[in-house]
């Protein structure tokens, strides 16, 4: 495998990291949605964001 394969393939997403990046995303329009849905994907967001938020002042916390 070359080096350029190696790299590609250590950076590679996944599923979960897909999901992540999806999660965010505009939506399609031409892909049908619903209430629970969009309901699902917004709390998904918020948990993401508090998540990330909490990691961070964990973070600050720790060092400081």
């Amino acid at each position: 495998m070359s080096e350029k394969n190696q790299v590609k393939e250590f950076f590679k997403l996944g599923e979960v990291g897909n999901y992540f990046l999806n999660v965010f995303r505009k939506p399609d329009p031409n892909k049908p949605t619903n209430f629970n849905l969009r309901m699902m994907h917004g709390i998904n967001k918020i948990s993401i964001i508090v998540f990330l938020f909490a990691i961070i002042v964990w973070t600050i916390k720790r060092f400081i």
